[in-house]
C-alpha cells in the first residue's frame, strides 16, 4: 500500500482539528439533570433539540407581552478564569439578564446561555452550567437550551466566553415604568458587591495595589479572588412580590454607569431623583477601590452600584406595604429619596465618602 493510500484510509478527522464532538454530547449529558432543576410551568420538551419550547398559556398568561433581555459578564470572567473558580459566575450571567427584565415588570420565564472555549473542558464547562441552573431555579426562570461552542484558534489556551439570553412576559398594560410623578418614593435593596459591572476598573486597581488574586482579602475575609467572585444579586422574586403588593412605578437595576447613569432611565420629562448618601454604608469593597484608586465620589458614584444594586420607585401612599413584602422576602431595605421636579438627572444629598 501507498503512503498517499494510507493516509486517504487514515484521514484528517474534526477532532484533529481541535474539535471533540464526543465531549460536548458529554456535556450535554451531565448538564440535562442541573436543566432539568429549573423546569417549570409552560416548558415543552427538554435539551437537545434544535430549539427551546416554551407554553405561554400554560403558564398561566391570557394577553401575554413579550420581553427579552441578553448580556454577559465582562472581565468579571478574566478573574473566574485566571482563578479557576467557576462556580458562581453562571449566577451572574443569569442575574445581568433577568434582573433587567424585572425593571420592565416582566415574570422571567426562560433562558438559554452560550458559552464558548478554545477546548471544550466537560468538568469546568458543567460547572459553570449548574452555575446558571442555580441562578435560573432562583428567579423561577428555565434553563431550556443553549449553545457549547468549541473553537480552536479563536481564545488562548484556557479562556473562554460567556453570554445569556432571557425571555419574560407580562399581562399587556402593566409595563414599567409607569405613573412616575414627583413625590414618590426610592427604595433601595442592597447589593453583594461589585456585581458585574465595572471590572476593568477592578482589574487595574488590584494591579495597581501589588496583590495576587490568591492573597488575603484587604476588605473581607478568604482571598480576593474570591472576594471579588461574589455573584450579583437577584431581585427578581423581591421585585414580582413587591409589584404584587401594589404602588410600585418603576425599577432600576443598578449596572453599568452605577447609581448616577441608572436612575434616571426610569424618569418622564422634567423629573429627577434626589437621593440620600447618607441613607446606607458604603460597603467595604468599595471602600478600597475608592482609596487604593484616590477615586472621586462623583466618579464611585457613576461607575459602581456602591452597595444598592436595585432601586424601586413606589407611590408615597404604598411604601410601608411595599416594604414590608421586601423585608419578608428578607430585603433590608434603603429608603434613598424620592422623585423630585428636575432635569432627568440624580440630585446628590450628603456624602458616601
Amino acid at each position: 500500500m501507498s503512503e498517499s493510500t494510507a493516509k486517504g484510509h487514515n484521514g484528517l478527522t474534526y477532532a484533529d482539528a481541535g474539535v471533540d464532538i464526543d465531549a460536548g454530547n458529554a456535556l450535554v449529558e451531565r448538564i440535562k439533570p442541573a436543566a432539568k432543576r429549573t423546569s417549570r410551568t409552560g416548558v415543552m420538551g427538554g435539551l437537545g433539540g434544535f430549539g427551546g419550547l416554551f407554553d405561554l398559556k400554560a403558564a398561566g398568561f391570557k394577553d401575554p407581552v413579550l420581553v427579552a433581555a441578553t448580556d454577559g459578564v465582562g472581565t468579571k470572567l478574566r478573574i473566574a478564569i485566571d482563578t479557576g473558580v467557576v462556580d458562581t459566575i453562571g449566577i451572574d450571567l443569569v442575574a445581568m439578564c433577568v434582573n433587567d427584565l424585572v425593571c420592565q415588570g416582566a415574570e422571567p420565564l426562560f433562558f438559554l446561555d452560550y458559552f464558548a472555549t478554545g477546548k471544550l473542558d466537560v468538568d469546568q464547562a458543567a460547572t459553570i452550567v449548574e452555575g446558571i441552573a442555580e441562578g435560573c431555579a432562583q428567579s423561577g426562570c428555565a434553563l431550556i437550551g443553549g449553545e457549547t461552542a468549541e473553537m480552536p484558534g479563536m481564545y488562548h489556551k484556557g479562556d473562554f466566553d460567556l453570554a445569556g439570553f432571557a425571555v419574560g412576559a407580562m399581562e399587556r398594560g402593566v409595563d414599567l415604568p409607569r405613573d412616575v410623578q414627583a413625590g414618590d418614593v426610592l427604595l433601595g435593596l442592597k447589593s453583594s458587591g461589585v456585581h458585574s459591572n465595572g471590572y476593568s476598573f477592578v482589574r487595574k486597581v488590584v494591579e495597581m495595589s501589588g496583590l495576587g488574586w490568591d492573597a488575603p482579602c484587604p476588605f473581607g475575609e478568604g482571598s480576593l479572588g474570591q472576594a471579588l467572585l461574589a455573584p450579583t444579586r437577584l431581585y427578581v422574586k423581591q421585585a414580582l412580590a413587591a409589584i404584587g403588593a401594589g404602588g410600585v412605578h418603576g425599577f432600576a437595576h443598578i449596572t453599568g454607569g452605577g447609581l448616577t447613569e441608572n436612575p434616571p432611565r426610569v424618569l418622564p420629562d422634567g423629573l429627577a431623583c434626589e437621593i440620600d448618601l447618607g441613607a446606607w454604608e458604603l460597603p467595604p469593597v468599595f471602600r478600597w477601590l475608592a482609596s487604593t484608586a484616590n477615586m472621586s465620589e462623583p466618579e464611585l458614584l457613576k461607575t459602581f452600584n456602591c452597595g444598592i444594586g436595585m432601586m424601586i420607585v413606589v407611590a408615597s401612599d404604598k411604601v410601608d406595604a411595599v416594604t414590608a413584602v421586601l423585608q419578608e422576602a428578607g430585603e433590608e431595605v434603603v429608603s434613598l429619596g424620592r422623585i423630585i421636579e428636575g432635569q432627568g438627572d440624580v440630585v446628590y444629598n450628603g456624602r458616601l465618602l
